[in-house]
């Protein structure tokens, strides 16, 4: 069974840095494209932040996060990282990783089959 499980999440101030977990079991995060998605309450679709595909070859972000945020890996825990820099109010979210196997390009949350629970991320002053 595969799970995944988000940490990080929390409070931060405008031009603050947060760092969000995904500890992934039941599937080899190395091998597969992991993305992380956001989601404002009241909005039905989830939203691509970025993604990294099998073995790291290829990462891919959202123009509105690009250059600030950051998708990594740590193979032996099996844990994906994604490193948001120089927030803004507008970044407020819950955050979801998920991963969806080895598909490329990886914008599309309709491809993923598995989730995790998400985790709360509010950029206030």
């Amino acid at each position: 069974q595969v799970q995944l499980v988000e940490s990080g999440g929390g409070l931060v101030q405008p031009g603050g840095s947060l760092t969000l977990s995904c500890a992934v079991s039941g599937r080899t995060a190395s091998r597969n494209t992991m993305g992380w998605f956001r989601q404002i309450p009241g909005m039905e679709e989830r939203e691509f932040v970025g993604a990294i595909g099998p073995f790291a070859v290829s990462t891919h972000y959202a123009d509105s996060v690009k250059n600030r945020f950051t998708i990594s890996r740590d193979n032996a825990k099996n844990t994906v990282y994604l490193r948001m820099n120089s927030l803004k109010p507008e970044d407020t979210a819950v955050y979801y990783c998920g991963t969806n196997g080895m598909r490329w390009p990886a914008q599309n949350a309709g491809t993923y089959d598995y989730w995790g629970q998400g985790t709360q991320v509010t950029v206030s002053s």
